[in-house]
């Protein structure tokens, strides 16, 4: 029999221990409590809404300073020594989206549950990680387990702060960085080993005993693929090998090499560091948060980006600390006497989310309204999975009006009223702020 799925979970879908499902039946309408967690994979319709992100960088450069800003009762060491952090803290922080609260408002929502990120401070390294000096070890085997890293990179002076290498040098400081993950690619690379890692944020990486790069290569060239599909496959990576290689060989990350969405998949199961998608955090002081074009370093580190093909975002870690010991109420007005208008962790996610292509999609009900994170691209069947499996599995549609749409009429039954809830598909491609009900068989 075809139910309706309101999909107003009542707990957190992610970021609990495994458990089984509990269904609670209530006259065509099912609630699911499901624990279960997942890892963000773009290779399978499940997606989970535990995004992990790794905050990494050089000793006092405002890493932890930061940690603790964003992540509540953050309880990362931050002081001016180095190595301060030593294993990883983690922290979940709810992504900032005012239009949750909006339609919980509008449909008179219990409760407003938001999408979440996860932050991680990971201890901080020297040059020689690779080889293992300082933390290094403990830092490449943490970096693994995160969906992205967040480097934060010292754009501000001040002669009470130590900084590890003497002066504020950003690019040094992304070499450094850059240079240790390259090396620990290359490792892999050369070495024979278990080279892929079933880490939380790197998906379903299977293990492969590769030798030298070389090797790999020569192996892909004398073309033995069964059938033309394996063959296009194939000649895919050992085309993105060649000039991986050559970009490691220069310093280069892995994802400064332009590949194709193809070449990428080909690639994936080498699980390189380097690939991962990274954002640049550049901590500027509070007079330079207003406008941080004004400040060389942060110029540097925006061309760098670029260059690297990587994100950035601009935050004043002391500011962020700041925020956390005022009242609500009045975070908005000091941002504004800064001459900003939010805080740097919406920055931050906001770029985040931009970086990894995810979308947020929405439920909205008297029980629950809540945020989902999708990829984009991802279908209406897709989406519904990411609820749980037997949404997807006996998927028949989806009744979906936009977030705007959703405002303007006032409530769901309004927008069917006025002709705005359209009946979707399998094929449908979720947009961005939809508002979704699905209609599934069980």
């Amino acid at each position: 029999m075809a139910r309706t799925a309101c999909s107003n979970l009542l707990s957190t879908l992610t970021l609990l221990p495994n458990k089984p499902s509990i269904f609670t039946k209530n006259s065509q309408l099912i609630s699911v409590f499901n624990g279960r967690k997942t890892r963000l994979q773009s290779s399978s319709s499940r997606i989970s809404m535990s995004l992990r992100a790794g905050i990494v960088g050089l000793p006092n450069v405002g890493k932890s300073t930061l940690f603790n800003a964003v992540v509540e009762n953050g309880k990362a060491q931050a002081a001016n020594f180095p190595f301060c952090t030593i294993e990883p803290n983690v922290g979940i922080v709810a992504v900032p989206d005012p239009r949750l609260h909006v339609l919980s408002e509008l449909s008179k929502s219990q409760r407003a549950v938001p999408a979440s990120i996860e932050f991680v401070d990971i201890a901080g390294l020297v040059k020689g990680a690779s080889q293992g000096e300082g933390l290094g070890n403990k830092f490449l085997s943490h970096i693994r387990e995160v969906d992205s890293i967040l480097q934060v990179v010292r754009c501000f002076e001040d002669n009470d702060i130590v900084h590890v290498n003497g002066k504020v040098d950003p690019k040094s400081d992304i070499d450094v960085i850059n240079l240790e993950l390259v090396f620990s690619d290359l490792d892999q690379l050369k070495n024979s080993g278990n080279i892929g890692h079933q880490g939380k944020g790197q998906g379903a990486c299977e293990e492969y005993d590769i030798m030298k790069i070389e090797k790999r290569i020569e192996k892909l060239k004398k073309g033995k693929a069964k059938d033309s599909q394996s063959k296009v496959k194939e000649e895919a990576e050992k085309s993105a090998l060649e000039r991986i290689k050559q970009a490691l060989m220069d310093g280069k990350p892995a994802r400064a090499v332009a590949l194709t969405e193809f070449e990428k998949d080909a690639v994936k199961h080498l699980c390189l560091l380097t690939m991962k998608p990274i954002i640049y955090v550049a901590n500027v002081a509070e007079s330079d948060l207003a406008e941080p074009e004004n400040n060389s370093h942060v110029n540097e580190v925006m061309n760098l980006a670029s260059e690297l093909r990587s994100g950035i975002v601009t935050i004043s870690a002391q500011v962020e600390s700041e925020l956390t010991e005022l009242p609500s109420d009045e975070r908005t007005e000091y941002l504004k006497s800064l001459g900003v208008n939010e805080s740097g962790l919406g920055n931050l996610i906001r770029e985040t989310y931009s970086l990894l292509g995810l979308r947020t999609y929405f439920t909205s009900g008297e029980k629950e309204s809540k945020a989902w994170t999708i990829l984009a691209g991802m279908t209406a069947p897709q989406a519904a999975g990411v609820i749980h499996s037997d949404f997807e599995k006996g998927f028949i549609r989806a009744e979906t009006v936009s977030y705007d749409d959703f405002v303007a009429a006032g409530s769901l039954a309004a927008a069917r009223e006025k002709g705005l809830l359209r009946s979707e598909g399998k094929d449908y491609i979720v947009q961005e702020g939809d508002v979704m009900l699905f209609r599934f068989n069980v």
